[in-house]
């Protein structure tokens, strides 16, 4: 199928018609086929991962259950989209992960809400949900706004009201860990108000003498899990339960097409964790795309996007003594051929990579 008759097609395609070349796998672009763009080669410079050729499946540093899952799933034909929602999905159904589904830590009423995004690469088609209560898979839900509505996006009780009128069943989602951990956030506010904070409490719970740095779990954290199949198709994905304690209401950029999540199956994908507000103001995941497109390995893009996040940076609460971003993001990148790449703002930090011989967990660059 040569790559122009495969756009008209994709412009012609209805919902039925998705879901048919997502189960036969008939829509499909030369494997390896992504055009040079702005008339820039390629660029491999030899960092781990870049020059890899082949199927791959790569996520963040909670993923490893993720891309090995996804990556089985591909090698058996399954589409990558729904190949890395059924990888991350693990994830969401772990409770001892509280920064993902179930078990997540909740906003600062104790509720749980959840964002997710997903991106096929064939049909350039999209879903997501926001602040999605009582549901287990955030992701799954985003997918069936994909798959079977016209929309992009839904939100709030819309979403919760559409994940129940496909069959996913409603649940408490606060676990007794993660409201243990939001009712010793609330404690600790303020010594001013009626809550008795962990110095002030005359009897100390068992948990009492620990210090509130491992007692109070604050998180940005999210999963993010990119895939490509042997004929060069890509797909994306993120989900979170988001920014814990966070003002009810608000979406971060999990569920934000070209934000948390892009895919574009000319070129590659790439999705963010973090500091969601940042990756938003900067477009991450789009950006980091169109640095590969540019010629950049996927983890110059990344580096790149994130230099720019920093640049960017200017209110003095988010920023260090050096004046230096003083929180972090992670990127990934998932170039058409197979090229992966990951990088952070600060510090040392893991992602994970099925190359399609093994699963294993690398260690990403950081600009700080």
């Amino acid at each position: 199928m040569h790559l122009c008759h495969t756009v008209r097609t994709m412009n012609t395609l209805n919902r039925r018609s998705f879901l048919a070349v997502s189960s036969t796998g008939l829509l499909t672009l030369p494997a390896f086929s992504m055009p040079h763009l702005l008339g820039q080669p390629l660029k491999d410079p030899g960092t781990a991962g870049d020059n890899h050729r082949g199927p791959c499946v790569i996520a963040s540093g909670n993923g490893l259950a993720a891309t090995d899952k996804a990556m089985s799933l591909i090698n058996k034909g399954m589409d990558p989209v729904d190949a890395v929602v059924a990888g991350v999905s693990l994830v969401e159904d772990d409770p001892n992960d509280m920064s993902v589904g179930f078990g997540g830590l909740p906003n600062e009423r104790g509720v749980v809400q959840l964002d997710s995004s997903v991106m096929h690469g064939p049909t350039h088609k999209a879903g997501a949900v926001g602040a999605l209560e009582d549901i287990r898979s955030a992701a799954r839900v985003a997918l069936d706004v994909l798959k079977k509505t016209d929309h992009v996006m839904i939100v709030g009780q819309g979403a919760r009201d559409f994940a129940l009128a496909q069959g996913f069943e409603p649940q408490n989602m606060l676990t007794d860990k993660a409201r243990q951990a939001w009712l010793r956030w609330k404690a600790n506010l303020s010594p001013n108000d009626d809550w008795l904070d962990d110095i002030q409490r005359d009897i100390k719970d068992p948990a009492g003498d620990l210090s509130l740095a491992s007692t109070i779990p604050f998180t940005w954290g999210t999963i993010n899990c990119s895939g490509l199949d042997s004929n060069g198709n890509l797909a994306s994905v993120t989900t979170t339960s988001g920014l814990s304690y966070k003002i009810p209401g608000r979406v971060g950029d999990s569920p934000i097409v070209g934000a948390g999540m892009f895919c574009d199956n000319d070129i590659g994908a790439a999705g963010a964790t973090g500091r969601g507000e940042a990756v938003i103001q900067n477009c991450g995941a789009f950006s980091v795309v169109q640095h590969m497109a540019s010629g950049k390995s996927p983890t110059e893009a990344c580096l790149a996007v994130l230099k720019r996040i920093a640049s960017r940076t200017r209110q003095k609460r988010l920023l260090n003594a050096r004046g230096q971003p003083n929180f972090n993001v992670m990127l990934y990148a998932l170039r058409k051929d197979g090229a992966f790449g990951a990088a952070a703002m600060r510090g040392k930090r893991t992602f994970a990579v099925h190359d399609g011989k093994q699963n294993t967990l690398h260690t990403a660059p950081s600009l700080y």
